[in-house]
């Protein structure tokens, strides 16, 4: 097969990617979001469309704005609210607009000079709640529109820091910190140098948040009389954990519902009929202790938490409540899947409804029927089904709905596979073949190791997509060894804390039990990993020489510098003892390292800094087994992305990601002659 979209990667990155679902009030209208390549192909560019509910009517295209729209979510009466930057003003920020459910043109509803990050609105009630960034000093809207116009004016980008973290992921954290917003009904003429507004003026909810509020997860009571969000509370050392808390509408009151000092609390969700809140708690890991996370409950006005799900030996996420109140559907990691699973309130009893992809994004229907998701499995990327929730009893059934894309044809076959470790523990994974592969063409193997470390390679990636390599000719593995959820709490724990034992062990018994197959050529291998993967990949190249190349990207290399620099030291710093990072350092088995590595880092990652490429770079040529000669002609190479971040997400840079790769694995693992690079490297 030659004519699928991984064959080219132009092709490729131009595939339309979904993401997100809401659902009307009347169950009667989903709306996802759709990115796709903008006419210069340098962005993708996300627009709304509605999906059909019954599956009967062809997926339409909503929106057509100029930057894209996100973060759908219906009002009670049927309006479609989304966040959108529009207008031709350079300082133009994303704000909330409203598409009416009788049709016509899209209006402003409301606005903040620091931009909308967020929007949620009461299922039954007139209610808008908006998150959006505010300076520390600014009393109102209007204050804070005139402390970011002297501060532009005067070309100051300083920030004074007087806690922890200051940074995540691939942004700098303040000057401006998140606070929630009534956006409520105003017919008023701003004042002469006011900040923009819509239709609907913004009311402070938490005006002393600081914060508090960064990275939040919020929920919304179906009438808007109060909202439930994180808090970020700090402590000693600068550590950060979370409480629960219930903010009142009518005057911003603010009650803690869970202040517990031995675990994390996220994903709050408020049952329809007020009076409960549901919430995911992870207990604190320690340096030997792997976490464990289990649904709770408590009243929503405070008291004692019930815990629902503490005997279930997975991790629950997503929660989801039933119309009625009865009980919630949760999505857990599950065997290579991402399944969703009824949970009953009175019993906390544990039912399987999915079987096979992986399901996010899910929504409920009002009358309780049906639920709705974005399914996604390493077949197919998501697509929107329809689930039927029927008496909860047992497996539903699922749907796939017409929606904006058809599954892209794939250039091999996927199967299942699995071997029995030396401790006599059971490890599986995903293998994707190319087309052709037998005894006769034996395909070449990259074994690819996901991140996390708590993770599963269950789910579609754009990202990491191994139907590009399949399509080359090699044979893809994606195991999921020690660390991996979907599998119980003692296989996260056979690995916790000893990071170069049994996950690297598990790795190298699947790929031990693939290379006896006759379609696979166990002489021309590589392995390849990000993040905690790429921490492994550097493992495996100071442990090994099996393979002919490693590729290693946004990976850990010295665990005790990595600990107090990434973006959250206090987590890592739970389970990186020193002991711990002394055991399990890549750095140094330098010396050991015989093995051509690519090495693959962006200046803008701050989960795993800029600093553990750069040393692993230099200490590659000037420390390892391989070193560069005389000339300074070295087998190694350093792809350096100046402006991105953990992930390479501009398509062209995606692009050059995968050409880059292709071309390193062709030179070592096919003897192929040095590749031709990309022409936009230089």
């Amino acid at each position: 097969m030659s004519d699928t979209p991984f064959h080219d990667l132009d092709d490729y990155i131009a595939l339309p990617r979904l993401g997100g679902l809401a659902i009307s009030p009347d169950g009667q209208r989903l709306v996802t979001t759709v990115s796709a390549l903008n006419e210069d192909r340098t962005t993708y560019q996300p627009a709304l469309w509605e999906v059909d509910p019954a599956g009967e009517r062809p997926a339409r295209r909503l929106t057509h704005g100029p930057s894209g729209e996100s973060q759908p979510t219906f009002t009670a009466g049927g309006d479609l609210l989304f966040v959108a930057k529009r207008g031709t003003d350079d300082d133009a920020r994303p704000a909330v607009w409203s598409l009416p459910a009788a049709g016509g043109e899209a209006s402003m509803v409301a606005a903040h000079p620091g931009g909308v990050s967020g929007v949620s609105a009461a299922a039954r009630a007139a209610v808008v709640v908006v998150m959006a960034d505010a300076l520390p000093s600014a009393g109102d809207v209007d204050e804070d529109h005139r402390l970011r116009k002297e501060r532009s004016e005067r070309k100051v980008s300083a920030i004074l820091h007087s806690a922890y973290p200051v940074r995540y992921w691939d942004h700098d954290l303040g000057p401006d910190l998140p606070r929630l917003y009534s956006a409520e009904p105003t017919d008023a003429d701003p004042a002469k140098d006011a900040a923009p507004r819509g239709s609907h003026a913004l009311r402070e909810l938490t005006p002393a948040a600081g914060a508090a509020l960064t990275e939040a997860s919020t929920d919304l009571a179906v009438d808007g009389s109060f909202l439930v969000t994180t808090w970020n509370v700090p402590v000693a050392r600068g550590a950060v954990r979370t409480q629960l808390c219930r903010v009142d509408l009518p005057d911003g009151a603010r009650t803690v519902l869970v202040d517990d000092t031995e675990a994390e609390v996220g994903g709050p969700r408020v049952s329809p009929d007020g009076r409960l809140v549901a919430y995911v708690r992870e207990t604190l890991s320690t340096a030997e202790q792997a976490p464990r996370m289990w649904v709770e409950v408590v009243d929503a006005v405070g008291g004692e938490s019930r815990a629902l799900t503490r005997e279930w030996d997975r991790w629950p996420a997503q929660l989801r409540w039933l119309p009625d109140s009865s009980g919630l559907l949760v999505v857990a990691d599950d065997d290579g899947r991402s399944r969703l699973f009824h949970v009953a309130l009175d019993t906390g009893a544990v039912t399987r409804l999915t079987d096979e992809g992986a399901l996010s994004d899910v929504v409920v229907a009002p009358d309780g029927t049906a639920a709705y998701a974005l399914r996604a499995s390493y077949e197919y990327p998501a697509e929107v089904v329809r689930i039927d929730l029927g008496d909860l009893t047992g497996e539903a059934e699922v749907t796939a709905l017409r929606g904006p894309a058809e599954r892209p044809a794939l250039p091999g076959t996927l199967t299942e596979v699995e071997t029995t470790a030396a401790d006599g523990t059971r490890v599986r994974a995903w293998l994707a073949l190319p087309e052709g592969a037998s005894a006769d063409a034996p395909a070449p193997l990259l074994l690819w190791i996901h991140g996390g470390p708590l993770g599963s390679w269950n789910s579609w990636s754009w990202r990491w997509n191994p139907w590009i390599m399949v399509a080359r000719g090699y044979a893809v593995l994606l195991p999921d060894p020690a660390l991996s959820t979907g599998y119980g709490q003692d296989f996260v724990q056979r690995g916790w804390g000893a990071w170069g034992e049994a996950p690297y062990t598990d790795l190298m018994a699947v790929t031990d039990a693939v290379e006896e197959r006759a379609d696979v050529d166990a002489s021309r291998t590589a392995a390849m990993g990000g993040s905690f993967g790429g921490y492994m990949a550097n493992w495996v190249a100071g442990h090994t020489d099996r393979f002919r190349a490693v590729v290693t990207h946004a990976s850990l290399w010295a665990l005790d510098a990595f600990g107090p620099t990434t973006d959250a030291a206090w987590y890592w710093g739970r389970e990186m003892s020193p002991e711990m990072a002394l055991a399990n350092s890549p750095h140094l088995h330098v010396g050991s390292i015989r093995t051509p590595m690519l090495v693959i880092h962006g200046d803008k990652d701050y989960r795993v800094p800029i600093g553990e490429g750069l040393r692993l770079w230099y200490e590659l040529l000037s420390r390892s087994g391989l070193p560069a000669d005389e000339d300074g002609a070295s087998p190694h190479r350093f792809l350096y992305f100046p402006d991105e971040n953990h992930w390479i997400l501009t398509p062209q840079n995606a692009k050059v990601w995968y050409e880059v790769n292709l071309a390193f694995l062709a030179e070592h693992v096919l003897g192929a002659e040095p590749g031709h690079l990309p022409r936009t490297l230089g």
